[in-house]
Parts: structure tokens; C-alpha cells; sequence
């Protein structure tokens, strides 16, 4: 038997990572308002959680968003 896993630090790379669960996405955007701007650089991040993300806004939130779409019509 082996001890659970410990808790999750919430970082930047955290929220920025393809690889981080859905979940944990969703619990960076609604309760870490300092990394909802990483969360604009995951690819991972779909409609739904950059629509929240952009309502909720946070410390450079609008920012990377800007970029993000930028990125997009530059194409």
C-alpha cells in the first residue's frame, strides 16, 4: 500500500501544461485568479473555460487573451 499522492501545486507551468486534467483547469480558473493568464497559453483550455476565464478576468488576463487572438487571426 502505498500513501496518496500530495496535493497539487498550483503553478504557472501547472496551468499553461497540455497535460494537466480538465479539472484541475477548471479549479485553476475558478479559485487561482493569479494564473487564469496561464491558462489562456494551454492548448487544452476549450471555448468554455476561455469564455470563463475572460469573464472572471484576473491579473493579465485581458492581455493574454489579446495575444491569443491576435495569434489566431495571424494565423
Amino acid at each position: 500500500m502505498r500513501p496518496p499522492e500530495p496535493p497539487i501545486a498550483l503553478t504557472p507551468l501547472v496551468a499553461c501544461d497540455p497535460s494537466t486534467d480538465t479539472q484541475v483547469l477548471w479549479h485553476i480558473a475558478r479559485e487561482a485568479p493569479e494564473l487564469r493568464r496561464w491558462l489562456v497559453a494551454n492548448p487544452r483550455a476549450d471555448a468554455e473555460l476561455l469564455e470563463f476565464v475572460s469573464q472572471q478576468g484576473g491579473p493579465g488576463v485581458r492581455r493574454a487573451l489579446e495575444v491569443l487572438l491576435r495569434s489566431l487571426e495571424d494565423g
